[in-house]
């Protein structure tokens, strides 16, 4: 059974790439899958002429020359250098788009398409995670979510854009009870992957600044439209960088890890030997904890493949976001 044209391309392609050296065309007929082994040379030469221009088309840089010092015969290869893309170079505004982006990818909306792009991505070895002014590829264990907040961020920007003031229950902290806060919102921010509502607290008669996994569910939207309004030259991002103002944490943490699994997390620690775990096989690993949200976040979103050791503080952030979300039947977030 014959293949598509384009899979032939593909083939050839991953062939070209794959080498150093000019390989030659009777080698390539031999070797990339999607040249008829039983056709004639005339009928490969062809095939194989209107394949090296439509490479050529895409803007592949095709390259002839060769095989070797002792061999005169011509070959082909694709110049990997020509071929790779640059470096993506985003300014701040771009990446914190991009994050933005990749973490709405979880919206109920977007999951079943999303969900299908990440099972590629990681069958291929890659995950994908927005970093704080940059995009790198890792874990998406780490990807701050949004999952179960979704509906909450919708009504706080609906109510923002329309003016209005809104009444939710806030705990200040995951054992600190609900407490009903009327707020007059003025706009949501992200920093380090957490999401924060600034507006005007009239309980309070301050400004104050929310953070959305703190906001609970039922959030409702009160009084009529365009009796909001942000006051001039007030910079939310300023503000919320005043009232959060955490900074990375120094020193290392212990983690024990199951083989086979949480391989970006390994990636960046240090082996420290193997450790039977729960009657798991696995290896205790030491990762600098920079930020330690994040760092409790990543382990949390591992659940059983990753146990937290050490320190004492991270094991209690680590197994009370898992308590939580188990108390909802959710899964893990931020």
């Amino acid at each position: 059974m014959g293949i598509s044209k384009v899979e032939r391309l593909m083939n050839l392609v991953i062939a070209l790439l794959s080498t150093r050296t000019f390989i030659t065309a009777d080698r390539i007929r031999e070797t990339v899958y999607g040249y008829p082994a039983g056709g004639s040379d005339e009928a490969f030469s062809r095939m194989f002429e209107r394949d090296k221009n439509e490479l050529r088309d895409l803007g592949i840089p095709l390259e002839t020359g060769r095989v070797s010092s002792t061999d005169p015969a011509e070959g082909y290869r694709i110049n990997r250098d020509a071929y790779a893309l640059p470096a993506v170079d985003l300014t701040p505004d771009e990446a914190a788009a991009v994050a933005v982006a990749t973490q709405l990818w979880e919206s109920p909306e977007l999951i079943t398409v999303t969900q299908g792009a990440l099972l590629k991505l990681r069958a291929a070895g890659i995950d994908i995670e927005a970093v704080d002014g940059d995009v790198a590829i890792t874990s998406t264990a780490a990807l701050p979510g949004l999952r179960g907040s979704e509906e909450v961020l919708g009504i706080l920007l609906s109510a923002i854009d329309s003016g209005v003031p809104v009444q939710f229950p806030h705990r200040p902290s995951r054992s600190e009870p609900y407490v009903t806060r009327t707020v007059e919102p003025w706009g949501v921010v992200t920093d380090r992957g957490r999401w924060y509502l600034v507006g005007h607290d009239r309980d309070r008669d301050a400004v104050r600044t929310f953070r959305l996994s703190r906001i609970g569910a039922d959030v409702t939207v009160i009084g009529e439209p365009g009796t909001v309004r942000r006051p001039d030259g007030v910079d939310l991002r300023e503000i919320v960088d005043r009232v959060v103002g955490d900074r990375p944490a120094t020193g290392e943490a212990r983690v024990w890890v199951a083989d086979g699994r949480a391989t970006a997390l390994r990636r960046r620690a240090t082996v420290l030997g193997p450790r039977t775990l729960g009657g798991r096989a696995g290896a205790e690993i030491s990762v600098e904890i920079g930020m330690f949200d994040r760092l409790a976040r990543e382990i949390a979103g591992y659940g059983a493949d990753a146990v937290a050791l050490e320190p004492a503080s991270l094991v209690d952030d680590v197994v009370a976001r898992l308590t939580a979300q188990a108390s909802t039947g959710s899964e893990v977030t931020a």
